[in-house]
């Protein structure tokens, strides 16, 4: 995941043309009196193309750094208008997908498709980082994004941040949700929220109930380890040997130890 931090927009050379609707580049790249470098154009402009997806009407901007922008609900107009403003840059079509983004799109592991992300702060960048860990059919809360993220008590920046999500689906926002049981925001809205949590087989019945009861971890009594509700691990603890815990510091003030896969706890210190 590429997250070099040029916070300005890519500029190109005046070619005395106004392309403000991104109409005559091509033509202007083609009438420069010396042959323009292969890589000239993917340098001053972006490119979009509409793809399928887990959601309707799925468009994406990629550069040739990466997939920089993906919307869905959006008709191609709409896509441009959003992505020229924030980003400022001309986008033109493309006849072929970025290698990797409809089997990610697909899937749901972005796996090593290539994300050009520049443009973050840090605490964005490492919201995102911490966000494209969470595996296919699992949740966090946004507490643990943050404390992933470097940051423990900007529990609200990171729903912020994850807000900005420049690429949603790939970086799978939909899986942090709120530690009481509900879903939370979205860029997309609730509804397709819960649609693509559920399409990952995430129980949200039970998730909701056992917020309810107080219980937000839940350990094994046979492995003397506790887990976030939907990992792999605690899936496959069965009724006699589960525990529910409210607090991490609860879990392990009973002689629990955390998860190495979901972390539900920090790391202890040395």
């Amino acid at each position: 995941m590429n997250t070099d931090h040029d916070t300005g927009p890519t500029t190109g050379p005046d070619f005395g043309h106004d392309f403000t609707d991104d109409a005559g580049l091509e033509e202007a790249l083609a009438a420069l009196a010396a042959d323009a470098p292969p890589t000239l154009l993917d340098r001053v402009a972006a490119r979009r193309i509409a793809v399928p997806g887990p959601l309707e009407d799925v468009h994406v901007a990629f550069t040739d750094q990466g997939v920089a922008f993906l919307r869905a609900g959006m008709d191609e107009r709409a896509f441009t208008a959003a992505w020229r403003e924030r980003f400022a840059r001309p986008l033109l079509p493309a006849t072929r997908a970025p290698a990797g983004l409809e089997p990610a799109l697909r899937t749901g592991r972005a796996g090593g498709l290539r994300l050009d992300l520049r443009g973050l702060s840090d605490f964005e960048a490492a919201v995102l980082r911490a966000t494209a860990t969470i595996p296919c059919g699992q949740t966090r809360p946004y507490a643990w994004v943050a404390r992933q993220a470097g940051n423990p008590k900007a529990v609200r920046a990171a729903g912020s941040a994850l807000g900005r999500n420049p690429v949603p689906l790939l970086i799978p926002c939909h899986r942090v949700t709120r530690s009481d049981g509900a879903i939370g925001q979205y860029v997309f809205g609730a509804p397709a929220k819960e649609r693509l949590l559920r399409a990952e087989n995430v129980d949200l019945e039970r998730l909701a109930a056992l917020a309810r009861r107080g219980v937000h971890y839940l350990g094994s009594d046979t492995t003397g380890v506790f887990c976030h509700p939907t990992c792999a691990d605690a899936r496959r603890i069965t009724p006699a040997h589960r525990h529910g815990f409210r607090t991490a510091a609860d879990a392990q003030a009973a002689g629990y130890r955390p998860c190495l896969h979901c972390r539900p706890a920090p790391a202890p210190t040395a």
